[in-house]
């Protein structure tokens, strides 16, 4: 009686693995799609029996809003477009300046719509030419950008945290950052285009302010409590050479004091690894030179943060740390007083950086290469 009177068959679906928006010239939003073919069902994928090459193709429309742009597209499917699988939307650079504000709603309705998809800005191109780019790892690109973000080696953020970030108070919401890369050849005369994490982007008022760099993400990671796992680089004093930490575990902790008018921020840093790279004739087993590359190491992440400050307070202006959101959680009183004007505000909030980091030695002190009278003890 209760049986699948409503089921919709899966040769009935068309899977978008991948969504682009753009800005076109006249000011209306170009969607595009990427859709996954679906392999031949007599030998299954990469059958010598189907001439079929291509693993996805690439529709787009344009529209007012997104729910007119994703109705053109509709007609031009066989199969009726399905959202839960997109993994990626890709945000142009040119609509990102201009503002996103009015495409973002309809994935607020539509259960379908996936909050943990990922969310990113196409910098220096539009968000289309991405998902036409073929990838050599996998079938679909739009998987390889999915591990990409799940490895967290840069800013990752999801759907749902920038929905979050951008409907509290006291932040402002960011993006990861996605770039063409050139294109790599290979053993066959077939070229694959390669694209790369390229940092973060800034948002102010829902649209986009400017760009972190691959350091300066980094730092941001730190001020934002996202930092879990990374790679950390210092150099020697007087030219002495270089060191390299993996880092496996990561933490921060934030407060404020408040005094009169003025708002300071004490940001603690604590950190865990491992010596992976030791270019120096020091011999890091002994505990002076351990303790040198600590601090060597502890000055190299403050640096980082305090360059990304520097270009969030001074350049940008705009509090993507969640400074004024640690204020409006822990003195609602003080909020109440500045939130009003947290914009000007905000560049003058003074920070305190304390960093402390534990490094283990690894295999080796020194390096393997060096003769004994080459090691500095």
């Amino acid at each position: 009686m209760s049986g699948c009177w409503d089921r919709t068959e899966i040769n009935d679906l068309a899977f978008i693995s991948g969504a682009a928006f753009d800005l076109t010239e006249n000011g209306n939003y170009m969607l595009s799609l990427q859709i996954a073919i679906p392999s031949s069902g007599q030998g299954g994928p990469g059958s010598g029996g189907s001439s079929q090459n291509e693993k996805f193709f690439v529709i787009s429309a344009t529209g007012k809003n997104a729910n007119e742009a994703f109705q053109k597209l509709q007609k031009k499917s066989s199969r009726r477009l399905f959202t839960a699988h997109r993994g990626v939307i890709f945000i142009g650079e040119s609509l990102a300046k201009y503002g996103i504000k009015d495409i973002l709603d309809v994935y607020i309705h539509d259960p379908r719509q996936r909050l943990k998809t990922y969310i990113m800005v196409v910098k220096g191109g539009e968000g289309r030419e991405i998902l036409r780019t073929k990838y050599p790892f996998e079938q679909v690109p739009i998987e390889a950008i999915k591990e990409m973000e799940n490895l967290q080696s840069e800013l990752a953020v999801t759907l749902r945290d920038f929905f979050i970030a951008a409907s509290s108070e006291g932040i402002s919401p960011v993006m990861g950052v996605i770039e063409s890369d050139g294109i790599s050849d290979g053993l066959t005369a077939n070229k694959n285009q390669l694209f790369k994490l390229a940092g973060s982007a800034i948002f102010k008022d829902l649209k986009l302010v400017g760009y972190l760099n691959e350091k300066e993400t980094n730092g941001f990671n730190w001020l934002t409590d996202r930092m879990k796992q990374g790679r950390i680089n210092a150099d020697l004093p007087e030219g002495d050479g270089n060191i390299g930490m993996l880092l496996n575990d990561a933490n921060r902790r934030i407060s404020t004091e408040i005094n009169g008018s003025q708002i300071k921020m004490v940001i603690q840093l604590y950190g865990e690894g491992s010596l992976s790279e030791n270019n120096s004739p020091l011999d890091i087993s002994l505990p002076k030179n351990l303790e040198l590359v600590q601090h060597l190491f502890e000055d190299s992440v403050e640096q980082q943060v305090r360059d990304v400050l520097s270009k969030v307070q001074k350049r940008f202006k705009v509090d993507s740390m969640g400074f004024g959101r640690e204020i409006y959680r822990n003195h609602p009183k003080v909020w109440k007083v500045v939130k009003d004007h947290w914009e000007e505000k905000f560049p003058e909030v003074d920070v305190s950086v304390d960093v402390k980091l534990m490094v283990g030695t690894g295999m080796a002190g020194p390096p393997l290469q060096l003769k004994v009278q080459e090691i500095k003890q």
